[in-house]
């Protein structure tokens, strides 16, 4: 389809608005369409604000301005959509209303003419199922800014031709978009794969495991994301995250994987919704987020005697670490004040266990993160508040940050990974994308340092699996059960992101 063919969007909200500037800008002619008087109108002139902006900042120049300008119209009535090849619907999400539109563009335009919904919750088969043509109608999902965000979901319902996707799929990726093919399943593939960093984030704090801000500072600082779940919620707005978390797991008939915390529900009874509400897991003032205080750091003891567990990944830097500090290290553990060990997947407790260390005298120091990094100190259950301080002050004499945290299989860091990689995993051997457009849909759209495979095979799928398997094991939840398509690739030796893992 070349640009000279002309798309139509219905519906002039900020979703439709952003569709409208990203085709125009592209090249092609737009029709906006919306049934309130003088939306339409009123959306092209943010157009034309944006498009300014654009001028101002030397990202365009104003006769190319003009020329977007002058392929856009307002429309009032949907018979003016009669000569689009593309009609994109971004109006309210309701089933009812969205099938009725259709209905009636069907009337309308020409006989090979595809309609797309910019749905983010609804199936797209349940809108196509009111049509007379369900092979020309797909989903085409964007993310707000539309211009920004360069990702869009291309949704193949059950009925949508193939010729319908690779339609499409080109028009998106002219528009300068990474367009991701998904199947019309909930969540499709972006909120599906963002399902493990909120659901194993308010499992850690519901656990008593952390606060809301050790798991986003451990998460952003330490592993890279942008913002931790929590930060998230509120920027987002829990009353509606708690939606999309409910629905996601009622339309995947109760799969443990996406249960929904029951921390939520209370909160959003009181208001907490976030940002938008001056608090949510943070409290705001003149908009800017105050953060609880730090835990203060304890005096560095001199002399302090340390075992470090020889199979311990970071064993050369925590003896260089000790060392610096003043530390005396020992070979023998039940000599020494203090032992340290770093496992995956494993708790502090049974980790102490399985090494015949005492317990109140030990600690676990996640090896996931670089050591220049945030660090997480694990704490088993009867660890002594000595130990603990003396720990903490050990590992923060270099000056690098250290959150302390209860005892959890797997840490902080461990768990969110896995359990990102667990589901992206399952979005693999159910088929619902291939692993080149989950791995890009979830970097472009949730802004992930790495796409979920990618991490799998930077961490090792063996690990991720042990990590998943321990907690299984641990808390008996069938939430941890590992997808097999991780199963297989850890058993033949796969990376996860290879072409023949794809199969």
């Amino acid at each position: 389809m070349g640009k000279s063919k002309t798309i139509g969007v219905v519906g002039a909200g900020t979703m439709g608005r952003g569709i409208v500037q990203l085709f125009a800008q592209a090249g092609y002619v737009v029709r906006c369409l919306d049934t309130q008087p003088g939306a339409a109108a009123k959306a092209v002139d943010h157009v034309d604000g944006m498009l300014a902006k654009l001028v101002e900042k030397g990202r365009i120049q104003r006769d190319e301005l003009e020329r977007i300008r002058s392929r856009i119209t307002a429309c009032a009535s949907p018979v003016e959509m009669a000569d689009c090849d593309v009609v994109i619907e971004a109006i309210i999400e309701d089933l009812g209303a969205k099938r009725e539109l259709f209905r009636t563009l069907e009337g309308i335009v020409g006989n090979e003419a595809i309609l797309a919904s910019n749905t983010s919750s609804l199936t797209v088969s349940d809108i196509a199922a009111g049509c007379a043509r369900p092979d020309r109608v797909a989903g085409l999902h964007f993310f707000n800014p539309v211009p920004l965000m360069k990702v869009a979901e291309v949704i193949a319902a059950v009925r949508t031709s193939p010729a319908t996707i690779e339609t499409l799929r080109e028009i998106t990726e002219s528009a300068g978009h990474r367009a991701v093919v998904t199947a019309d399943q909930p969540g499709f593939l972006i909120n599906h794969a963002g399902r493990g960093l909120y659901t194993e984030g308010l499992r850690i704090v519901e656990e008593q495991i952390a606060t809301p801000a050790d798991v986003d500072d451990v998460l952003r600082e330490a592993l890279g994301f942008r913002m931790g779940p929590f930060e998230l919620l509120d920027l987002t707005g829990l009353d509606v995250s708690s939606k999309v978390m409910a629905s996601i797991y009622e339309q995947f008939q109760q799969e443990p994987r996406f249960r929904p915390s029951s921390l939520v529900a209370p909160r959003v009874a009181a208001g907490l919704f976030g940002r938008k509400t001056g608090e949510g897991w943070y409290r705001y003032e003149a908009g800017k987020q105050a953060k609880p205080p730090a835990r203060e750091l304890p005096p560095l003891r001199a002399g302090l005697t340390v075992w470090i567990d020889p199979a311990a990944d970071g064993e050369a830097e925590l003896n260089t670490l000790a060392r610096n500090a003043g530390a005396r290290l020992l070979t023998n553990a039940s000599d020494a004040e203090l032992a340290i060990v770093q496992p995956w997947g494993v708790d502090a407790t049974h980790a102490a266990r399985s090494l015949g260390l005492d317990a109140s005298r030990c600690v676990a120091v996640d090896p996931i993160t670089p050591f220049g990094l945030r660090r997480t100190l694990m704490l088993t259950a009867i660890t002594a508040p000595q130990t603990r301080d003396a720990a903490h002050a050990l590992l923060a004499s270099d000056g690098v940050t250290v959150t302390v945290i209860g005892d959890s299989a797997g840490f902080i860091a461990q768990r969110v990974i896995a359990t990102i990689v667990n589901i992206a995993a399952n979005i693999a051997q159910r088929g619902i994308g291939s692993v080149p457009d989950l791995e890009d849909a979830v970097r472009l759209g949730l802004g992930y340092p790495r796409g979920p495979l990618a991490w799998g095979d930077h961490l090792g799928s063996d690990r991720i699996l042990a990590i998943l398997q321990a907690q299984l094991r641990l808390t008996g939840d069938p939430r941890y059960r590992p997808s097999p398509w991780l199963v297989r690739r850890v058993a033949l030796g796969l990376p996860l992101t290879t072409p023949e893992a794809a199969r």
